[in-house]
């Protein structure tokens, strides 16, 4: 089912969101191959991105407006569209609107697309799209691709998702665009959100974890009960993964996710392990918690690619640990010398 494309490396390749997390390492991959045009663009200013690079076309432009998408996709042989309002699910549960607000961008997107003659588009959906009535046992078995119908998504957040998804099949279907869709299971790793409330539950984690050590103070609160369980992608995996898609005849969306489902206490158990400390846990009930059980069900990718995500949780864990230990430790360093002036 993998078919390679005759992806020049003189053609135009666009990245959304490309300051923030997946964007600015599918920048960062596409470098490393070798692809000299690339164009990245984000809402952010380009010295707030996680990662950039002097020698790609960076682009500031607000992807909610449709002469921006028009300006981000003219010349373009591919789009990957990572660019949304999206967090942890602190912020995705608080900000219900925002996230729904993303729809703008990949409606335009598609259009500018098409209006722009651009023949491959890459859509990153979520594992928020499924119905959460399939997702109350912390035994969860995968969701397979069909469970996101009858649709009963994530409010908000995974119902933009759902939606987006059909604006594609629909821009293939009406217009010919080489769309490819893939529902991510949260992906983690180094160079991305790690504190300020948008952070996802590996890097909250490995701060607190961090803040814990630091400070002296063994304790750590947890969102819920801890039981909740879920599966997490290293960011190496989730790159590999876009590509062979992106390459393939698959034109439905499709789980990239790992399939090593963990609870958030054997979650915190690892980060305790790496980090070497013992921390007293705190659970907070009324916290923001998602559903009760989410895993990726990885039979179809396993069938049409003959491949599915599989560095160990561990693995990446410690890649990631060492990051944000680095980040963190290079704030306190900056804080005190402002403090010291």
């Amino acid at each position: 089912m993998c078919v390679t494309m005759a992806l020049m490396r003189d053609d135009l390749i666009v990245v959304t969101g490309a300051g923030g997390f997946i964007g600015g390492w599918t920048i960062a991959e596409f470098r490393r191959q070798g692809y000299g045009r690339l164009r990245a663009v984000d809402i952010k200013p380009v010295e707030e991105w996680y990662q950039s690079f002097p020698d790609v076309e960076n682009r500031v432009l607000d992807l909610n407006l449709r002469e921006s998408c028009e300006q981000a996709a003219g010349g373009a042989a591919e789009i990957y569209n990572f660019a949304s309002n999206m967090g942890g699910m602190g912020f995705i549960e608080n900000n219900k609107t925002l996230c729904m607000l993303s729809v703008l961008i990949n409606t335009h997107m598609l259009e500018a697309a098409r209006k722009c003659g651009v023949p491959r588009y890459f859509y990153s959906s979520s594992a928020c799209v499924y119905n959460a009535a399939k997702q109350q046992d912390v035994n969860n078995p995968g969701l397979k691709e069909e469970d996101a119908y009858p649709a009963m998504p994530e409010d908000g957040y995974g119902w933009e998702k759902l939606f987006s998804e059909r604006m594609c099949r629909h821009f293939r279907e009406d217009y010919g665009l080489r769309a490819r869709m893939a529902r991510f299971h949260n992906v983690y790793g180094p160079h991305g959100t790690w504190d300020g409330g948008r952070e996802k539950a590996p890097a909250a984690i490995c701060r607190k974890a961090i803040e814990a050590k630091v400070s002296g103070r063994h304790e750590i609160t947890i969102w819920g009960s801890g039981e909740q369980t879920r599966s997490f992608m290293y960011i190496d995996d989730c790159l590999k993964g876009v590509r062979m898609i992106m390459d393939s005849e698959i034109v439905d969306a499709i789980n990239l996710g790992s399939a090593e489902m963990v609870s958030v206490n054997q979650l915190v158990d690892m980060v305790e392990d790496i980090a070497g400390i013992k921390l007293k846990r705190r659970y907070d009930l009324s916290a923001p918690k998602g559903v009760v059980g989410r895993n990726s069900d990885n039979t179809l990718i396993r069938k049409l690619l003959g491949w599915e995500p599989d560095t160990p949780l561990r693995a990446g864990l410690e890649k990631t640990y060492a990051w944000i230990y680095d980040q963190y430790m290079a704030r306190e360093r900056n804080a005190a010398a402002v403090g010291a002036k």
